[in-house]
């Protein structure tokens, strides 16, 4: 049991690092700023940037949730 949540663990931080790198930087300069506004005024999604936001909280969810199972299990 405690290999499998250390394998998990190796698997969700590798994904949470992958992730977050091919996420776009938020401070895109003025033109990011002004269509970034006008974006979210319209309701348009961003498309990939929203999937991957989505998918960073998943994988720090489930990285935290298997830290704490793992503490439980090791004590």
């Amino acid at each position: 049991m405690i290999i499998a949540i250390v394998v998990l663990l190796t698997l969700c931080s590798i994904g949470l690092i992958v992730t977050v790198l091919f996420q776009s930087g938020r401070s895109a300069g003025l033109s990011g700023a002004i269509t970034g506004a006008g974006e979210s005024v319209f309701g348009k999604k961003k498309g990939m940037d929203d999937v991957l936001a989505k998918l960073t909280g998943i994988l720090a969810t489930i990285l935290l949730l298997s830290c704490l199972g793992l503490a439980m299990l090791t004590k």
